[in-house]
């Protein structure tokens, strides 16, 4: 009996073993299950703090009764799971997004290639047909019909005086419209260096053999179709070139739709040839699938469109069928086909400036892609994916980008009704004075701080053509290098004028600028074609009550067109001055430059124009090697022209009106002269691969300072720069030039300046051959290297070489640069006691 009590105790003592342990199970955690309000108790915590520390879970626990009986480790647990469930189902957000863009495209993709099969079937029947005409012998041929004959008839307003008449000519426009987004109605091509694809923009063709210049694009935008018809329709707000639109009569036509009549103006690119403008139908309306469709065409006819003087500035150009077909996704976003084809009345402008008028890819990079880009920056804006630095807004920083284009085309242009009038001058004159008495530089949202003081703002401007000048590298050069064209007292003197009103001349200003510039980002296009920036030129008073005062200038600036593999675009660098504490209206007075190519580069150019225009003047014109620039590539390069337009903008008083147009002029002359010279320095042309390459006036070939430097380093440091075995004669150069170390040769004047680097030298440096040359040795060093360099430089005077230690030394662009050892040598010529210069080679660089 006690045998049988005892057991039945164990029993019971294991079966409470066993509960507790099942207990334990429970409150550690896999199986807890959470009524309703416990739940939403740690909701409502994970909203305020996804991840709570330990001490913050114990306070819960305490704060909340609800809780008291779960464990904080099973709460942990909870937060754990509950950051983990967010995380999948954001991912699954985000690849749900990308499945239907990615089902968007290829069902984009999938239409464009049914397009190109229809093209392709009816060039076969064209072709065929044409064959069949050869072998026949009649005197008399039918003209084949097919749609890449389309013309377009004119349609007057003597074709429109009622409503039904102009719904007539719209449903006319609307059929021909749809014809080139989705049809064959234009031998459509696909664009030089745009390729389709997931990850690309869209896909974008231009018209080939059709009559007048056409281009077109087909993309997704994450915006509904109405909203983006708003932004198109309203064409000043993303087409740079446009000055003004004006609806003359609106009137509502069928499925909701509205046709308007509109009087376009648009801006000249250049002082050599007059702008256009257009007189318009315009056609909204919805289709059957739901798609909205904008489209447009030209009226013509005796008296179209204003008559105004303003218009006598124009030549009338004329738009054939063009617009925008948008088609709602599943799922959110659009499909757009975007069509823009144009007769620009080429014969009016001089016969070097056609081609300019007669590409497709000129109107393509103008209107087509930059619409589309426009509508995806709106995009990404509104969904919150671009966050710029400084505060500024997205929508801030793209109306400053549209005021500095816009005021630099209103200088170029210079229209009689905005008040310009050309300064009377004696004889022919290669920089053109206008001035405008009645410009208004008030601010935006506070007209009481507009400068009413102003006398007025004259603008000298000039335009000449560039032969062999890559637009993306000189514009990329004008932006880095401002000291070798600018005057920077002339930008103290506009900048001064703008914020206090003071007029003292560039000569009368005590200040001393450094010749350094700082480049601070301030917003950036989505794609980076288009560079927004802040502009720092560091100056200090002279004047000795004040000699610690810095007059800093600032600069607003718009950087455009710096890829060289963009076809057709033109490049602009655009600056005006502005307060260190901008406001948002703050008044803008731009000023700059636009290099527009005139004649598109091709497939076999593209290679020869690389980004490092200086790699161009070493490695691919070495002597006895040309095979890198093959002759085909030459005589492209020898055929590539643009055209150079510049405009500067100068306040004045109206008493001092003849001074500041005598020193704008020397001034844009002084300009003209630095920026041809930098041309021809940055020109592929004019450079024999027979002869090779000249450093500069009076100095050897780079093929013979590369063989000098490395024969005088292996005779003072009793090694090889460079493995002898890799070295032929004809590599000398190409190893000097991707050497690792940066190599620097100074001259041997009583100031030393640079008269060449390697790549890495002038990636440390910041800089290219041409500006190298203005780079003092004294000037990269800092104070410790400077006093090294001292020391030892009688050293390597006597003995031919010196090691100097480790330090600090300076870019051109303001940066700290460590090395970890610099060696120096002289370099002889081949007479061994002819000392050509020094060399320098810093080891183990990188920015601080």
């Amino acid at each position: 009996m006690a045998m049988a009590v005892a057991h039945q105790h164990r029993e019971s003592s294991s079966g409470s073993s066993i509960n507790k342990n099942q207990q334990q199970q429970l409150d550690s955690g896999k199986y807890v299950r959470y009524t309703a309000e416990q739940v939403e108790a740690l909701e409502r915590v994970y909203a305020e703090c996804p991840k709570p520390s330990s001490m913050r879970r114990q306070q819960l626990i305490r704060e909340c009764p609800i809780l008291c009986n779960i464990e904080p480790k099973q709460i942990k647990v909870w937060f754990q799971n509950r950051r983990c469930r967010e995380k999948q189902r954001k991912e699954s957000s985000r690849l749900q997004t990308v499945n239907r863009k990615l089902s968007a495209m290829n069902k984009l993709l999938m239409e464009e290639n049914d397009r190109l099969q229809k093209q392709v079937s009816q060039l076969v029947c064209e072709n065929g047909y044409m064959r069949q005409q050869l072998h026949t012998a009649s005197a008399a041929t039918t003209d084949v019909s097919c749609d890449s004959a389309v013309t377009t008839p004119q349609h007057s307003l003597r074709d429109a005086n009622n409503p039904a008449g102009l719904l007539s000519i719209a449903e006319e426009t609307l059929a021909e419209f749809l014809s080139k987004a989705t049809g064959t109605a234009v031998d459509w091509v696909q664009m030089p260096g745009m390729k389709p694809g997931p990850d690309s923009v869209g896909i974008f063709a231009i018209s080939q053999s059709c009559s007048g210049v056409a281009a077109r694009a087909c993309g997704l935008v994450s915006l509904e179709p109405t909203k983006i018809a708003e932004i198109l329709k309203d064409r000043p707000s993303w087409f740079r070139d446009c000055r003004s639109l004006e609806v003359f009569t609106m009137f509502p036509a069928g499925n909701g739709g509205t046709i308007e009549l509109i009087y376009t103006q648009t801006f000249a690119p250049t002082t050599l040839a007059p702008a256009r403008d257009f007189w318009t139908l315009r056609y909204t309306t919805s289709l059957d699938n739901s798609s909205l469709v904008v489209c447009e065409r030209s009226l013509s006819g005796s008296g179209a469109g204003p008559n105004s003087a303003a218009a006598a500035q124009f030549v009338r150009a004329e738009m054939l069928p063009s617009g925008y077909l948008i088609r709602p996704c599943d799922g959110g976003g659009s499909i757009i086909h975007i069509v823009d084809h144009l007769n620009l009345e080429a014969w009016s402008v001089p016969e070097v400036l056609r081609p300019l008028y007669e590409s497709s890819k000129v109107v393509a990079q103008k209107m087509t892609i930059a619409a589309l880009r426009y509508i995806r920056q709106i995009a990404q804006e509104t969904s919150g994916e671009v966050v710029y630095s400084l505060g500024r807004q997205p929508a801030v920083l793209r109306t400053f980008s549209q005021r500095l284009i816009r005021g630099f085309n209103d200088a170029v242009n210079g229209f009689n009704d905005d008040g310009w009038s050309i300064l009377n001058v004696d004889g022919a004159e290669d920089v053109t004075i206008a001035v405008n008495s009645a410009k208004n530089l008030s601010t935006i949202s506070n007209p009481a701080n507009s400068l009413a003081f102003l006398g007025g703002v004259l603008c000298a401007k000039a335009s000449m053509l560039l032969q062999n000048v890559p637009p993306a590298v000189l514009v990329r050069f004008l932006r880095e290098h401002r000291s070798e064209w600018a005057d920077f007292n002339v930008d103290g003197y506009i900048a001064a004028a703008l914020k206090a009103g003071s007029y003292a001349y560039p000569g009368m200003r005590l200040t001393r600028f450094t010749g350094s510039q700082i480049i601070m980002p301030l917003g950036h296009t989505i794609e980076h074609e288009e560079l927004l920036e802040v502009v720092r030129l560091e100056g200090h008073s002279l004047a000795q009550e004040d000699a610690f005062l810095s007059r800093d200038i600032h600069l607003l600036q718009i950087c455009s067109g710096v890829d060289d593999n963009a076809v057709g675009a033109c490049s602009e660098l655009v600056f005006a001055p502005i307060d260190e504490m901008f406001p948002d209206d703050a008044p803008l007075l731009p000023s700059g430059f636009r290099i527009i190519p005139l004649e598109s580069k091709t497939s076999d150019t593209k290679d020869a124009l690389t980004t490092h225009r200086t790699l161009d003047l070493t490695s691919s014109l070495e002597v006895g090697s040309a095979t890198s620039v093959g002759t085909g590539d030459l005589l492209s390069c020898n055929n590539a022209r643009s055209l150079l337009t510049i405009a500067f903008q100068f306040p004045f008083e109206s008493s001092l009106q003849d001074n500041v147009a005598s020193m704008a002029r020397q001034y844009i002359r002084s300009v003209i002269s630095s920026v041809q010279r930098v041309a021809m320095a940055i020109s592929p042309n004019g450079l024999s691969p027979s002869i090779g390459p000249k450093l500069s006036q009076g100095s050897p070939e780079a093929l013979t300072l590369a063989n000098w430097i490395f024969q005088s380093y292996s005779y003072y440091m009793g090694s090889e720069l460079v493995s002898s075995d890799s070295l032929g004669d004809d590599s000398v150069l190409k190893h000097l030039w991707h050497h690792q170390d940066a190599i620097l040769c100074c001259s041997l004047k009583s100031l030393p300046v640079f008269i060449f680097a390697n790549q890495a030298g002038l990636d440390m440096l910041e800089t290219t051959l041409v500006a190298l040359q203005d780079i003092s040795l004294d000037k990269i060093f800092d104070e410790s290297g400077r006093k090294a360099l001292c020391t030892d430089f009688a050293k390597l005077m006597q003995e031919g070489f010196a090691y100097l230690p480790g330090g600090i030394c300076m870019s051109t662009m303001g940066r700290h640069v460590s090395y970890e050892q610099a060696v120096a040598w002289k370099v002889h010529t081949s007479e061994e006691n002819n000392v050509h210069c020094l060399a320098f080679s810093f080891i183990n660089w990188s920015f601080v």
